[in-house]
C-alpha cells in the first residue's frame, strides 16, 4: 500500500510489557538491523493476513520466548510516522499478563524501565510520542 507521498505504508504491531512493578519492557535494536542500538517496544511487521494481535502473539514468542493471548492485549495508542523509505503506521499494546520468562532470542539487549525513565533511553522515532500515552496508564 503507498501513501499519498508515493512511500510504502508499513504497519507494524508494538506491545508495552508491563510487569507487576509496573516497568516496561524494552528492547534494544541489534547491531544487524536498521537504528541499531536503540530501544524500542517488543513487536514487528504485521505478515500477509495476520491482524495486529497475531503479529504480536507471533513476535514475542519468537523474540521473547513468551506466550500470551489476544485477550491479554489492550490497545493504547498508535504511532505514524514517515521515514526516508517509508511512512510508518504502528499500533501499541499494553500486555500484562503471558507465560514465561522474556529472554533475547535475536541477540539484543532487554531492560525492565520505570516510565519516568523511559526518555533516558535513545529511541527510533516512531516510538518516541508513544511514552507520554503510556506514561498516564501507569
Amino acid at each position: 500500500m503507498n501513501g499519498q507521498t508515493g512511500k510504502p505504508v508499513l504497519l507494524v504491531s508494538a506491545c508495552a510489557l508491563l510487569d507487576r512493578d509496573n516497568r516496561v519492557l524494552l528492547a534494544q535494536r541489534p547491531k544487524d538491523k536498521s537504528m541499531a542500538g536503540l530501544w524500542e517496544f517488543p513487536g514487528g511487521k504485521v505478515e500477509h493476513g495476520e491482524t495486529p494481535e497475531e503479529t504480536l502473539i507471533r513476535e514475542l514468542s519468537e523474540e521473547l520466548g513468551i506466550k500470551t493471548w489476544e485477550s491479554c492485549l489492550a490497545p493504547l495508542s498508535f504511532a505514524s510516522h514517515s521515514y526516508d523509505d517509508f511512512h510508518l503506521l504502528m499500533p501499541l499494546f499494553v500486555c500484562r499478563k503471558w507465560e514465561g520468562v522474556p529472554q533475547p532470542a535475536e541477540n539484543q539487549q532487554l531492560k525492565w524501565v520505570r516510565s519516568e525513565n523511559l526518555r533516558d533511553y535513545p529511541m527510533p522515532p516512531a516510538d518516541e510520542p508513544l511514552i507520554p500515552a503510556l506514561r498516564e496508564i501507569l
